[in-house]
């Protein structure tokens, strides 16, 4: 997701991660515990809502940058 200063999660100082989201990321711990399979299906969807595009090419972006986003990388 594009990445703006209200989209930016928090440390447990307060301060704003330059890593992940609010949605995924608030008070230096994740918001929920999920595999990157199941993120991919809950963020297609919408994705393709947002964007316009099918939903099998919005499952298809998710796949290929998912397992590059630091939450994932191994």
């Amino acid at each position: 997701m594009p990445m703006t200063d209200e989209h930016f999660g928090t440390e447990k100082d307060g301060s704003k991660s330059e890593d992940y989201c609010s949605y995924c990321y608030q008070d230096g711990e994740f918001t929920s515990d999920i595999s990157m399979e199941e993120m991919i299906a809950y963020s297609a969807p919408k994705a393709a809502e947002a964007t316009g595009m099918s939903e099998e090419a919005a499952r298809k972006m998710c796949e290929d940058m998912f397992p590059h986003l630091k939450r994932w990388m191994k």
